[in-house]
């Protein structure tokens, strides 16, 4: 039986496969599955994220391949991703589990909103899957447990983006299909907005493991699975991302 899954994804940066693959993969699987953003707008990936030639600096080959591309525009023409309720108004008692995705942008309107934490905070406490790629990980560190005051994530086995690809010069969240009053931002920031893999480190704690191996590739991808979490590194490793949350889902 299809579980009810609240995916969230940024207004302002979103990377297209790491929504594309897992939204794919749980639709396919059967799940009842909500997009939710910070605005209730449609989320719009970043344009390198849709430039099929586009090859990461850090990594050095293409990240972004042509099916994946095709597929993206298939998904932003099909309306699938049009209307998205906003975070603000989710109620996590009206799902099984939350997925939040990843994109340059999720640490700009996803990682520090305390509504996303409300939400994570009581799937955590009600015992729910829960599932975070590339930044948004970020997330699960600004979340709280109010019976120690540690990050959920505490003592936890987790992925998080190697600092190794930390992007660091200026950086523009440019969209595709933008229009209207869904445009994006025009902030340029020194790299990414902070680096993740150092607070996730100290997050975990001394009992908990981070791993943020920069030598995976589509052929490696990096996925960890310790309940309730289950997270993964980066756009390579989104299609591994989505296969676990439907193997854990269909396992509980």
């Amino acid at each position: 039986m299809g579980k009810k899954v609240l995916v969230l994804a940024s207004n302002v940066g979103l990377w297209a496969e790491e929504l594309q693959a897992p939204w794919d993969a749980l639709k396919k699987a059967g799940h009842d599955v909500t997009l939710a953003t910070h605005k209730g707008l449609k989320p719009l990936p970043m344009q390198i994220s849709m430039n099929p030639d586009f090859i990461d600096p850090f990594q050095n080959y293409n990240v972004n391949p042509q099916e994946v591309v095709d597929r993206t525009h298939e998904l932003l023409q099909n309306g699938e991703w049009d209307n998205p309720i906003k975070i603000q108004d989710a109620k996590m008692s009206d799902y099984d589990s939350i997925v939040i995705v990843g994109g340059p942008g999720s640490a700009l309107d996803l990682v520090g909103n305390p509504n996303v934490h409300d939400l994570l905070l009581e799937a955590f406490q009600a015992d729910k899957m829960i599932g975070a790629l590339c930044y948004a990980v970020g997330a699960f560190v600004w979340t709280r447990n109010p019976e120690n005051g540690k990050s959920i994530i505490y003592g936890k086995n987790v992925c998080a983006h190697p600092k190794q690809w930390d992007f660091k010069d200026d950086m523009t969240y440019d969209l595709v299909g933008t229009e209207g009053e869904n445009a994006g931002t025009n902030l340029v920031t020194r790299g990414f907005v902070f680096p993740l893999q150092v607070v996730v480190e100290d997050a975990v704690g001394p009992e908990g493991k981070v791993t943020s191996d920069y030598t995976a590739n589509r052929e490696k991808p990096c996925v960890e699975y310790d309940w309730p979490f289950v997270t993964a590194l980066s756009v390579e490793s989104s299609i591994a991302f989505g296969d676990k949350l439907v193997e854990v889902l269909e396992s509980r």
